[in-house]
């Protein structure tokens, strides 16, 4: 099979892992990095930052994908910029799903979505685009993650959870059935959540900020 060449947007720590991910996957080649103008000609695991956000245009007739590794804690406007930028310089968004996650047959995974080493998206999960599902996270039945979230590393959503675009998830949390996460809203790492968030919320653990 003939692998699609895919830039990577982020030559940071997320950027490794995602490389990673995309290696054991096999079905993208990277052909470089998009980093900041300090990062320019250097490496990544391997693979060399070829160019700024300003010179995406310029990257078209090489790449036909590509993926933003950048990572997303508070705010997801940072990488909402770089999709955008992608997007309008006419590449399309690569879905990546580590060959180490379980994907459930009735599972939906949205375009510039991420799946990482160890996850489980159980039956009738969705997952929008532009989501990080990091390693072990646990999605379980029916939950429904909407575009630009992260859920980080070792997370369990149980059945039925709703989480809204834009939401951050930290690690170690667990999310009782049915609940619902209102837009951008963060949920602190270690997290027991038993009831519903409105938008814009800061839970961390008990208590709100």
């Amino acid at each position: 099979m003939t692998k699609k060449d895919l830039i990577l947007i982020g030559a940071g720590g997320h950027a490794r892992s995602c490389i990673d991910v995309i290696e054991q996957e096999g079905i993208f080649k990277i052909i470089g990095l998009v980093g900041l103008e300090k990062e320019l000609g250097s490496h990544i695991n391997g693979y060399e930052v070829i160019a700024t956000d300003e010179g995406l245009s310029n990257l078209v007739v090489r790449n036909q994908f590509a993926l933003v590794a950048l990572g997303q804690i508070s705010s997801p406007d940072a990488r909402l910029n770089l999709i955008h930028r992608a997007l309008k310089a006419g590449l399309e968004l690569a879905r990546v799903i580590s060959p180490s996650a379980y994907i459930s047959p009735s599972a939906q995974i949205g375009k510039g979505t991420i799946v990482m080493h160890g996850a489980i998206l159980n039956a009738g999960v969705k997952v929008g685009s532009n989501c990080i599902i990091n390693s072990k996270a646990l999605l379980e039945h029916d939950t429904q993650v909407l575009d630009n979230c992260h859920i980080s590393t070792g997370v369990i959503l149980n059945g039925n959870v709703l989480v809204k675009e834009g939401c951050f998830i930290g690690s170690g949390s667990v999310i009782k059935e049915g609940i619902s996460i209102g837009e951008r809203s963060v949920v602190g790492m270690g997290s027991v959540l038993r009831a519903d968030l409105n938008d814009n919320s800061r839970f961390l653990g008990d208590s709100f900020k």
